[in-house]
């Protein structure tokens, strides 16, 4: 009976939308200045949760899924042919960017001028770009959260423990059971997704307001389409041609992953998740622990793809400079190359910045992009998650080793208080059973 009466944790994220739209336009049409500031704290509450277990996540999770290879077959060349896809996918997704803002002019008629800008208190390069991956001591990593210097530091453990073999078992064993237990406690974190879109919806509708969002309607429209069509049109048309899969089962799977990014906007706060919806879709775990941690910090089709194409098109536009092919070509590749730079972390600001400063655009522009960012990165993350699935199924697809079978029998997948529940529907007799895992 409890379970009968227990919500859906969809429900659960649908109602804090629909709470937070309705709070929000209290706070801001009724000026009730304690309703927005509450709101405020309550999102920001739950993002810093999530970043609160994101660099230790982040190292034991690449280092663990480094040591996994060793029970992997044909190791090198999983990880070869996953990223191969992580960059093909990009590359269509950035495609897709491009297209849409060629098309739809997302800078014109919008009223923003040069001087409504700002140059953001941090930027990127690729001279930051390359020196910054390596860091100058390995507590600096941690203290100022550089993913990207996280993840260089848990390669290096990965494949040293690699090297060692046997003699490395204690600390691999010892990275796991960490691993673990972070996962354990951002799985509470991840529980609280309902209260903490409450407070992130109902704080943007309330700061900026439906009259700040008509003025960038056009890109807003632009990033949500074009996110949409690589969530919704190319991710399913590859798993059909390319993996030879039903695509509805891969959205029946995959959904909770996507939802959860929706509303926390970081592809490593979702990480335990998407790990998790991968392995129920019939990827091996072994081969799924290191894709989706990879993944996480490098596979950005919304934030490093879609979003970037787009922010230089409406950028170039205000600032009335034109763009040749040339440059869209170097927005590609910015794009597929740089996409780490993003790091899984709310927010996209310096693979923009490393985009604007390659084409030689004034960097003030960020600033017109701050005003509606976090609208913009729910989608963005949406769709980056569910890229990091769809390349470990085409890649397992490809490779033999996808469970086929497991695949065609996932019919839906919740969060509950233990970490996931599935129920799968076993085929002929249309049996439901559960599966419970901690």
């Amino acid at each position: 009976m409890s379970r009968i009466l227990k919500v859906p944790f969809w429900a659960q994220i649908l109602t804090g939308l629909v709470l937070g739209v309705v709070l929000g336009a209290v706070a801001r049409n009724g000026d009730v200045a304690w309703l927005k500031d509450t709101l405020d704290q309550i999102g920001g509450i739950f993002v810093q949760l999530l970043k609160l277990a994101v660099a230790p996540l982040v190292f034991f999770a690449i280092l663990v899924s480094i040591t996994n290879l060793r029970n992997v077959s044909n190791a090198a060349r999983l990880a070869s042919r996953t990223l191969l896809w992580f960059l093909i996918t990009s590359l269509i997704a950035v495609t897709i960017g491009l297209v849409i803002g060629l098309i739809t002019n997302p800078g014109a008629g919008t009223g923003l001028t040069p001087k409504d800008g700002a140059k953001p208190e941090h930027s990127g390069s690729w001279i930051d770009f390359l020196t910054g991956i390596i860091p100058t001591d390995v507590i600096t990593p941690f203290t100022e959260l550089n993913v990207l210097q996280i993840v260089f530091m848990a390669a290096v453990a990965g494949i040293a423990a690699l090297k060692l073999g046997d003699t490395a078992k204690p600390i691999i064993s010892l990275s796991e059971t960490v691993l673990e237990l972070l996962q354990k406690v951002l799985w509470w974190v991840i529980k609280l997704a309902p209260i903490g879109s409450i407070g992130l919806i109902g704080f943007a509708i309330a700061d900026y307001g439906w009259d700040l969002i008509g003025k960038y309607a056009t890109f807003t429209a632009d990033v949500y389409i074009g996110s949409a069509l690589v969530l919704f049109g190319v991710y399913p048309l590859l798993l059909a041609t390319v993996a030879k899969v039903n695509p509805l089962q891969f959205f029946r799977g995959a959904w909770p992953a996507i939802q959860l990014a929706f509303i926390s906007r970081s592809s490593v706060g979702t990480m335990p998740v998407t790990k998790k919806v991968t392995e129920r879709l019939g990827v091996p775990q072994e081969y799924a622990s290191f894709a989706v941690p990879f993944g996480a910090t490098t596979k950005m089709d919304g934030c490093a793809a879609v979003y970037p194409a787009l922010a230089a098109i409406f950028i170039a536009e205000i600032f009335d400079v034109s763009l040749g092919i040339q440059d869209y070509l170097l927005i590609a590749f910015v794009s597929v190359i740089g996409s780490a730079a993003t790091a899984g972390l709310t927010g996209a600001t310096v693979m923009t910045t490393l985009t604007l400063s390659t084409l030689g655009l004034p960097l003030e522009g960020v600033g017109l992009l701050l005003a509606i960012d976090p609208i913009l990165d729910m989608m963005r993350t949406a769709t980056n998650v569910a890229g990091q699935v769809t390349a470990p199924l085409i890649v397992a697809a490809r490779e033999g080793i996808l469970d086929r079978a497991m695949y065609d029998s996932v019919t839906s997948f919740e969060i509950d208080d233990e970490g996931s529940r599935e129920k799968v529907n076993t085929g002929a007799d249309q049996k439901s059973s559960e599966l419970v895992t901690a």
